[in-house]
């Protein structure tokens, strides 16, 4: 008889970065609606004009489609849009949801920043860009379970992160300096936050995904991707959002009780043993 994940029916998560229609952080809300949470998705309030053409298509609504989608399941969500990178807003982000839902017991921090001038040599990189990255990928995974963790300790009843980091923080590939050294000091961020708050009960940990056929793919050639694909990927396939974000649920389940302060690939085989 397979194992049914249990402990989250009736518990509330927060997802960060939710709102495109092909991504992580969307199948990662829906599942753990899925499981039997309640949840609040962020994002950064894209205007339609912002929008992918497959988005404007299907009548894509960022996260307030992603909340239509979990209350169809029968859970309570709200979409809020945030800055998971100034304290102001993560501390709005975070009174809503206490008053709202009278706590938290999951965070998701997968809100990062899109390629956008990064992927370049380090002796061309621009301070502003790697601010930018740095400002989303760490500073805001840092706000964030700094404002979460405290409530979760203040509460007394435990909790669960998940910071979403990159095999890209273990890679360390060339033309990728700041974006891999965000991710790269997530995965150091979670291991010291999985030591000082476990005492506490709340288990911090981090996945690192591979290849996934999200749209931040888009950018490149699909021939560029498979190429890269067949070269680098034992299961000779891209990953699919879905399921990274089933390894996301597993770690916020009881199931996961005993494991903290770990930072897993999922990536096909990519990394063997890293």
């Amino acid at each position: 008889m397979p194992v049914q994940l249990t402990g989250l029916d009736g518990k509330v998560a927060v997802v960060t970065g939710a709102g495109r229609m092909r991504s992580i952080g969307r199948e990662i809300a829906v599942e753990l609606a899925r499981a039997g949470c309640d949840v609040v998705v962020t994002g950064t309030g894209r205007t339609p004009d912002r929008y992918t053409d497959e988005e404007k298509a299907a009548g894509w609504r960022d996260i307030e489609s992603v909340v239509d989608e979990i209350r169809v399941l029968g859970r309570r969500a709200t979409a809020v849009v945030a800055d998971v990178a100034d304290e102001d807003s993560v501390n709005s982000l975070l009174a809503q949801v206490q008053a709202e839902f009278g706590g938290v017991d999951v965070l998701v921090n997968n809100a990062a920043a899109a390629r956008a001038g990064d992927r370049v040599p380090v002796t061309e990189l621009d301070v502003d860009v790697w601010d930018r990255v740095l400002r989303v990928n760490l500073r805001g995974t840092f706000l964030m379970s700094r404002a979460f963790a405290r409530a979760m300790a203040g509460r007394g009843a435990g909790g669960c992160i998940v910071n979403i980091s990159s095999i890209g923080g273990k890679l360390g590939g060339a033309n990728t300096a700041a974006y891999a050294a965000s991710k790269a000091a997530v995965q150091s961020l979670t291991s010291s936050m999985a030591k000082e708050l476990g005492p506490s009960g709340i288990r911090v940990n981090a996945l690192c995904p591979g290849v996934t056929s999200t749209s931040r793919l888009d950018d490149w050639p699909a021939d560029v991707w498979q190429q890269y694909v067949e070269a680098n990927i034992p299961l000779q396939r891209a990953g699919s959002p879905r399921e990274v974000a089933w390894a996301a649920v597993f770690l916020a389940s009881d199931q996961a009780a005993w494991v903290s302060g770990q930072s897993w690939n999922v990536d096909g085989g990519q990394l063997t043993i890293r």
